[in-house]
């Protein structure tokens, strides 16, 4: 059995990736199992984590999503007084690993938040791709020069740790720098010792978020469009600029999110004029009631933060789409993905014990 350990920082689409590769797998006679060892959570009670689910629907896996996943974390998880002994929670994760592995051929092993998250626990990418002899694909979120300079630092710190790299895959790489990734980015990359198994251009349909992973990231309170929280976004426009120079860009961005104070009614009503998918008021400043009245109209979300706009793109930059259980869709696009932008034969020969790592 081989299993297969997909990394990447928040938005890089691993999950997307994971699923891509796991049904070509499955289209190629392999029997498929998924593992996500440290699973999110919102707080006690919460619901299985949607990556869990999304899997177990379209594999039909046997188990339930706390195998699976058997142990959650949060962006405070060291609070419930784990961080005195993480020993149990090792053995947890190495039980359920043992059980999910049964009967596979190979195993897709999906990342949390990023390459280090739990790394305090001993818990982070590096470690549990030793604990279970795993092989990595590093998923890039590729968007400027220092991009490519995080991906060849991680490489080289899987490696130096002793997990072997079977490669890299350029994910969700937008139109402007599209032809620079592969001309450029990729290239270099190889040079460096790092294969690169694919490069895939971004595709809206997949890979934008929806106003709902948005309001889930941001909190604040839903003023208006509470029926319209599945429009996409695939740009963002801070409103910061007076009217006469921003209505340009206004224009020029479609489907976007965009964020401005409670108090620039001017720009929120302008912005309701063009192709808005979700309106963002920063700082806790309730809008005039004739911003709320058009949005209504125009069926736009508008969300209510108490924190200020540099905080705000903050927490949306870590955003990023999700596949959800029931988007075939998404999944068809996954598999499209893999299929036409990545060397996924690689990864079958891998998975059949045929080939190597670098």
């Amino acid at each position: 059995m081989k299993s297969i350990f997909i990394s990447g920082m928040a938005g890089s689409g691993k999950t997307a990736v994971a699923l891509g590769l796991a049904l070509k797998m499955r289209e190629n006679g392999l029997a498929v199992g998924y593992f996500k060892p440290l699973g999110s959570s919102r707080g006690p009670g919460s619901a299985a984590d949607e990556d869990v689910l999304l899997f177990k629907q379209v594999f039909d896996l046997q188990h339930g999503p706390e195998v699976i996943s058997p142990v959650r974390t949060g962006p405070y998880y060291l609070s419930g007084g784990i961080r005195h002994d993480p020993a149990p929670l090792v053995q947890k994760i190495r039980d359920a690993y043992n059980t999910v592995t049964q009967h596979m051929d190979v195993v897709f092993i999906d990342s949390s938040y990023s390459p280090f998250t739990a790394a305090s626990l001993g818990l982070d990418d590096i470690r549990l791709s030793m604990l279970f002899g795993s092989t990595m694909i590093y998923v890039i979120r590729i968007e400027d020069d220092y991009s490519l300079d995080k991906a060849i630092f991680y490489n080289e710190h899987f490696r130096l740790a002793g997990v072997p790299v079977l490669g890299n895959i350029f994910n969700n790489v937008e139109r402007t720098i599209l032809d620079k990734t592969r001309g450029v980015y990729a290239p270099l990359l190889e040079e460096s010792g790092n294969r690169v198994l694919g490069v895939i251009p971004k595709r809206p349909e997949i890979a934008a978020p929806t106003v709902a992973e948005y309001y889930d990231k941001l909190g604040g309170e839903l003023l208006a469009g509470e029926g319209h929280l599945d429009r996409l976004v695939e740009e963002v426009v801070v409103g910061s600029m007076t009217i006469e120079s921003g209505l340009k860009y206004l224009r020029r961005a479609p489907n976007k999110a965009v964020i401005t104070g409670g108090d620039r009614s001017d720009m929120a009503l302008t912005a309701l004029e063009t192709s808005t998918s979700v309106l963002i008021l920063t700082g806790g400043l309730y809008p005039d009631v004739g911003v709320l009245a058009r949005a209504n109209e125009k069926n736009v979300p508008v969300i209510l933060v108490h924190y200020d706009t540099y905080t705000a793109i903050e927490r949306l930059h870590e955003v990023g789409r999700r596949i959800h259980p029931g988007d075939e869709q998404g999944v068809r696009i996954a598999a499209t993905n893999i299929s036409e932008h990545c060397d996924w034969q690689k990864v079958l020969s891998f998975a059949k014990g045929e080939l190597g790592t670098f």
